[in-house]
């Protein structure tokens, strides 16, 4: 596992004060650029998926979508996408949760998850958690189950980790790289 960390390390680049003054960025289109890389970090996932039993992915809009779609090609599972409110045609079901300042809304298709699947989310940063807590809440009032959340980065100094443990429920949450 050292060397795949030191891979992906190796393939995320840093950008100072963006998007704002003060933040330093971690922008994985390199990551995404280098075909081993991708590869790597696809397959690390996809074993994330199967060491947990997940039936299904949902990848959480955007980058989600990025690594998601692969991961379960590569595991031999459905992808579902969680959307930002009023993206997805016909029947969803939404969810809305706080922001740092305001609020957002994310979706799903109501038929898209149902009782007997185990949902494994995918994302590439674990920030504050708030989206990713949002989609365990819409994964559960589809009746699926949470197999667990699988992130790229985890931003510890964020704290997102605390606040999607209790949403969790003991389902586990596997961060491949912690800044």
């Amino acid at each position: 596992m050292t060397d795949i960390r030191e891979l992906l390390l190796s393939r995320i680049r840093d950008v100072a004060d963006y998007p704002e003054p003060g933040v330093m960025f971690k922008d994985i289109t390199p990551l995404l650029a280098d075909p081993g890389a991708f590869t790597a970090l696809t397959d690390e996932l996809a074993r994330i998926a199967e060491r947990h039993a997940a039936t299904k992915i949902v990848g959480l809009e955007a980058r989600g979508f990025i690594l998601g779609a692969p991961v379960a090609v590569r595991a031999g599972l459905g992808f579902i996408p969680v959307r930002k409110a009023g993206k997805l045609p016909g029947a969803t079901l939404r969810q809305s949760y706080d922001l740092e300042y305001g609020s957002a809304e994310i979706e799903v298709h109501a038929e898209d998850l149902s009782a007997g699947d185990r949902v494994l989310v995918v994302d590439d940063v674990l920030a504050t958690g708030g989206t990713a807590e949002a989609s365990l809440q819409l994964i559960r009032r589809a009746g699926a189950e949470v197999a667990g959340v699988a992130v790229l980065m985890e931003l510890a100094f964020l704290g997102g980790r605390a606040r999607l443990e209790p949403a969790l429920e003991g389902a586990p949450l596997e961060a491949l790289l912690t800044v």
